[in-house]
């Protein structure tokens, strides 16, 4: 009983954040210092500050740092500043 219980909970978690990330399309930049500094910017202190920093949509930089209350977006934020992602806003799809 417990392992269907605990397949059922998986399944609804992952469920549930698969709408996040359908929609977003966004182009990828340049690995560069600047990148690297704002992605361990999101990663340790609160995503949405690298995106600020690469200068990023105020609408993206909102996204990330709201989503950031799941601990799990913080490794998103992280790789999005890294790469320094153009784009990708949820345009109210979440």
């Amino acid at each position: 009983m417990k392992k269907i219980f605990s397949t059922f909970a998986l399944l609804a978690i992952l469920s549930l954040s698969a709408p996040v990330f359908a929609g977003t399309h966004g182009v990828d930049g340049q690995v560069s210092g600047r990148s690297v500094g704002a992605a361990i910017c999101s990663l340790l202190i609160w995503p949405g500050i690298g995106q600020a920093i690469n200068d990023q949509p105020a609408e993206k930089n909102v996204t990330h740092a709201v989503l950031g209350l799941t601990g799990i977006f913080r490794l998103w934020s992280f790789y999005d500043a890294i790469i320094d992602r153009q784009g990708g806003v949820w345009h109210n799809r979440i």
